[in-house]
């Protein structure tokens, strides 16, 4: 019997129930999954107020109390520090983009100026304040089906990650895809975390039947700039990466994009590069994710020389219109 632990909302209930699933499949092992409550269950405070690893810790202790076996997180919620006990593999990521979802079927083009659009993520406030329309960003908490009550009550529209709306089954109601160069999406958004205890043979198990080497090189770039750059899940931060094969045998290519932003859209450091990775397939899923990481880390560089350093150490209340680089 395989125990897997998860959150008890309907998201992350569709999320580790998923990974249940496919664990039976892949192994023809019997799978359990486990609710445990979560310091960021139950509140309506503000995720930036809580701080790091509120959807976390306590599924991380299940783990090391070896009450579960597995713990599935939204990976975008993961602290950047990685117990050293513990190892995290990443399955096929989904759709990483925000998405709109707007009353009466509108886009952000249709949306006027004072139009109301409820997040809580710095990351999107800054995105939306930067495209100059006079959008009024509310902030939000609450599960996906409070967010969506809310369009067309006391809000025009909510931004949400694409990923948990297909997750759920509520895809339909989505009437914009945000291009990545309009809203780049957080670090890791899409992905889940199947985290393990290293010395545990489930990891091993978990490692040959689940993990996708080429998103958890994308997941570890994206993550190691974000922890270059200081920063937590709830900062105005976002990157991106793509991974693929490359044109040469024995390589793949990688190409990243990264942003940080002023919450008031003053400023939006927007930087990318591209690297060619030497990848010795699955059984170098590890070396791929550490040379991944490396691009992160240097991209992170680029971002602090223009002033990223600067833009998150600024309280939000204070932020002023300047400009954007691209």
């Amino acid at each position: 019997m395989i125990r897997v632990g998860t959150r008890g909302s309907k998201l992350a209930l569709a999320q580790s129930g998923m990974i249940a699933d496919e664990i039976a499949r892949l192994t023809g092992e019997q799978v359990e999954l486990v609710e445990i409550k979560t310091t960021g269950d139950g509140t309506n405070v503000p995720v930036a107020q809580l701080g790091v690893g509120v959807f976390v810790n306590q599924l991380r202790e299940a783990l090391e109390r070896e009450e579960i076996d597995i713990a599935v997180h939204s990976y975008k919620d993961l602290p950047t520090a990685q117990p050293e006990h513990l190892v995290v593999f990443v399955p096929p990521r989904a759709d990483p983009r925000d998405v709109l979802i707007a009353s009466d079927g509108r886009t952000l083009s249709d949306l006027g100026p004072g139009a109301r659009i409820g997040t809580g993520s710095p990351r999107r406030i800054a995105q939306l304040n930067a495209l100059g329309r006079g959008f009024e960003c509310v902030p939000i908490r609450g599960n996906i089906d409070t967010r969506i009550g809310r369009v067309g009550a006391d809000l025009d529209g909510v931004v949400l990650a694409a990923a948990g709306l297909k997750r759920i089954g509520r895809q339909a109601e989505i009437t914009e895809y945000l291009d990545p160069l309009v809203m780049l999406p957080a670090p890791a958004q899409g992905a889940l975390a199947v985290e393990c205890r290293k010395a545990d043979m489930t990891s091993a198990l978990i490692s040959s039947k689940l993990n996708d080497r080429y998103a958890q090189a994308a997941v570890a770039a994206e993550r190691a700039l974000l922890q270059r750059l200081e920063a937590g899940c709830s900062a105005p931060v976002a990157a991106l990466a793509d991974v693929a094969e490359g044109a040469s045998p024995g390589e793949v290519d990688l190409y990243l994009r990264g942003a940080v932003g002023a919450e008031d859209g003053s400023v939006i450091e927007r930087l990318s590069t591209t690297a060619a990775l030497p990848d010795e397939g699955d059984t170098g899923a590890a070396e791929l994710a550490a040379r991944a990481a490396a691009v992160g880390v240097a991209l992170a560089e680029d971002l602090l020389e223009v002033g990223a350093e600067e833009l998150l150490k600024l309280d939000p209340s204070s932020r002023r219109l300047l400009m954007e680089r691209t």
